[in-house]
């Protein structure tokens, strides 16, 4: 176990954390993941239904994760970081 004065030191000279994306980028690509899930979402409302669902589970499931990244860009953007 390290002291305190150890850890506030290695504390003191660690680099700040910097994000994978520039938080300037997060209104457009909120914007463009949520868009792309509604387009989806439209697109799946205009598929015909058959036997076998496998179509409709694949552009259910990109529109679900789409839909996940944009509303957590979409948070991050309105101060909320989550």
């Amino acid at each position: 176990m390290h002291s305190y004065a150890d850890v506030k030191t290695l504390h003191a000279t660690l680099p700040p954390f910097a994000p994978l994306v520039p938080t300037s980028l997060l209104p457009y690509l909120s914007f463009v993941l949520l868009g792309a899930t509604f387009a989806l979402a439209f697109f799946f409302t205009t598929l015909p239904t058959p036997a076998v669902p496998s179509k409709e589970l694949g552009v259910a499931s990109l529109a679900s994760v789409l839909a996940g990244f944009g509303v957590v860009a979409l948070f991050c953007t309105a101060g909320v970081y989550v």
